[in-house]
């Protein structure tokens, strides 16, 4: 497995792009599936659907703390697009674009995230005081999805929460 993501970050938005050797199709029917997130994301330590557009998503921030989201889907297109962002949230939302777009060259599927990140710099800065760094994060978490979808096992700690990734092996990508 060859690592291989690059990083663009601008104002607001926080872009990361990972290939995975496996199709489009693939690819896209687990991400979609939210309950596998857990599997990847550093901090989401559970998903439950709430509707056919709506999951609640249970966060573990720094000391412990937990934290609920609902998270809304605002626009997808099959093996294409999913956008989603925080919903229900007084104050600045967080918004995610995944693109999945078919690697030609190796057969498999790149996948381009867009953060927009509330309230850009500024927020970006607030959450580096409590240690959450968003650009790293979402290069770790994309670096972990393309592990787990290429390898079915989690090695990749970093910007995850302590001991999360300690036993992956025995699961299966498609569970």
């Amino acid at each position: 497995m060859q690592s291989d993501s690059t990083l663009t970050s601008n104002r607001n938005l926080i872009e990361v792009k990972v290939t995975i050797e496996r199709a489009v199709s693939e690819v896209f029917s687990f991400y979609r599936d939210f309950r596998n997130l857990p599997k990847f994301l550093g901090d989401v330590m559970a998903v439950e659907p709430t509707g056919p557009t709506t999951s609640r998503w249970t966060i573990e921030g720094p000391f412990g703390t937990r934290a609920h989201w609902t998270i809304e889907v605002t626009e997808e297109r099959t093996n294409e697009l999913i956008c989603y962002e925080t919903a229900g949230v007084h104050g600045p939302r967080t918004y995610w674009e995944i693109y999945f777009t078919p690697d030609l060259r190796a057969g498999g599927t790149e996948i381009r995230e867009v953060m927009k990140v509330p309230l850009g710099r500024l927020g970006e800065a607030a959450l580096a005081l409590i240690g959450k760094f968003p650009a790293a994060e979402i290069t770790a978490n994309l670096q972990r999805l393309k592990e787990f979808m290429e390898t079915g096992k989690v090695t990749d700690t970093s910007y995850a929460i302590p001991g999360k990734f300690q036993d992956t092996s025995k699961g299966e990508r498609n569970k």
